[in-house]
């Protein structure tokens, strides 16, 4: 799978992404770029967009983009809380659903 990651998600979450192709706005030149117009040129290129942004689906048409959206909810955004969500992030790569917005959180 093909996985971006939102500018507001640290960078260095993708290393811990395994077995999938991630990059990073920062590494597309799209860190300037606002919400409905990056979910456009995401969804022109990758599977999965992934945000820690809670409030992306009630601002955007998610329907209308052809990208599975990952809503990491840790304690913080701290790179060390994301990383314990590394395993539920894996698992739902694969079954999240284009259009559509899936919260990843710890058990």
């Amino acid at each position: 799978m093909r996985v971006f990651l939102d500018e507001c998600v640290d960078w260095r979450l993708g290393r811990d992404i395994l077995g999938q192709e991630v990059r990073t706005a920062r590494q597309m030149g799209w860190t300037t770029i606002k919400n409905g117009e990056l979910l456009a040129l995401a969804a022109a290129s990758f599977d999965v967009f992934i945000t820690v942004d809670r409030n992306l689906s009630f601002q955007q048409n998610l329907s209308a983009h052809r990208i599975a959206i990952l809503v990491l909810c840790a304690r913080t955004y701290r790179l060390a809380d994301l990383r314990l969500l590394v395993p539920k992030i894996l698992e739902t790569i694969n079954v999240a659903q284009s259009g559509k917005a899936v919260l990843v959180e710890a058990d």
